[in-house]
């Protein structure tokens, strides 16, 4: 498979699930979740989608839990939409991504305060 559909075929299946964890009920999935990213086999047939909260890595995780309930319905709505061939088998992974970036931009806000006082 070329590399610009497997690029496309993961962006597609980012925005489905970023709309679909928008829909969910379930309590464990709440606050500032981001899809970071998704990452798909070759042949389509798995997906690894990498969730990080705003809230820090435990509340990733405790969503990650929440999404892998619910892997089968998401899974389903995410095959009907794109209309693959093949529904990709999902494996939700808790990232740090997001807490790290606000805390490189705290670091550098920082460091601009202290060279504008100097």
């Amino acid at each position: 498979m070329a590399g610009y559909r497997k690029d496309r075929v993961s962006e597609d299946i980012k925005r489905e699930i970023v709309a679909i964890i928008r829909e969910l009920k379930d309590p464990r999935i709440q606050g500032m979740l981001t899809v970071v990213r998704v990452d798909v086999s070759t042949d389509t047939t798995s997906a690894k989608v990498y969730i990080s909260a705003l809230e820090g890595i435990e509340t990733a995780k405790l969503a990650v839990k929440g999404l892998e309930s619910a892997t089968g319905r998401i899974r389903r709505e995410v095959g009907g939409k794109l209309r693959l061939r093949v529904a990709p088998e999902l494996k939700f992974i808790a990232d740090d991504s997001v807490e790290r970036g606000v805390g490189i931009a705290k670091i550098l806000s920082d460091l601009k305060v202290a060279k504008d006082e100097d």
